[in-house]
């Protein structure tokens, strides 16, 4: 059984948000013609609280985008965004989200960022995506949504990691591109096996 994985297409990941993807927004009409699709459709929505320890602002003498360790490793700091009951952490308004049968929340413990729908970022605390898939008996996931080399491709990885098949639809991902980052994603999640198309080629 298929599903559709839409990641992270929230207003503060959209341009005049805190943490814009650029051109994040114009994904949308493809993800909701693929939303119409699918009869299996998963959201999954950044939920931090405030004061989040992967905010630059809660680490004195850090900027956005610098990076600090913590307990599970190295942890870029990002700008203040998707905090928790706040306009930046709703989906995007011209997002079909009506078809959604779950909405997995991630990033709300405080001391631990997530960037996969699976894992938070010690790799050990499961969001509880893999067991609701496993109860629905989906194996076959279609990646699309913000931003391709983070939240997309970690979680893209770590579905394959749980045993699923993963795929990313190429024109329904934007990504950040920080000193490298996007190229090197389409390369990890390439390596890994992940299958890549464009909408067209599920549209047919």
């Amino acid at each position: 059984m298929k599903a559709l994985l839409v990641i992270d297409i929230q207003n503060d990941f959209c341009p005049g948000g805190a943490l814009a993807v650029p051109n994040g927004d114009r994904i949308i009409p493809v993800v909701n013609r693929l939303i119409d699709q699918f009869d299996t459709v998963i959201q999954t929505q950044d939920w931090h609280p405030a004061g989040h320890h992967s905010f630059a602002s809660s680490h004195e003498g850090k900027n956005p985008y610098d990076t600090t360790e913590l307990d599970y490793g190295t942890q870029v700091l990002w700008p203040d965004h998707c905090v928790q009951g706040s306009k930046g952490a709703e989906f995007h308004p011209d997002l079909n989200s009506l078809k959604s049968q779950v909405v997995i929340r991630k990033g709300f413990r405080k001391g631990i960022d997530s960037y996969s729908t699976f894992f938070e970022n010690d790799q050990e605390t499961s969001t509880g995506l893999t067991g609701y898939l496993k109860n629905r008996g989906i194996t076959e996931l279609y990646a699309v949504g913000l931003a391709t080399d983070f939240c997309v491709k970690w979680s893209v990885l770590d579905g394959i990691r749980e045993g699923f098949k993963l795929h990313i639809v190429k024109d329904a991902v934007a990504g950040i591109n920080l000193n490298g980052s996007l190229d090197a994603a389409w390369r990890e999640m390439k390596a890994a096996g992940t299958g890549i198309l464009t909408s067209d080629q599920l549209l047919k």
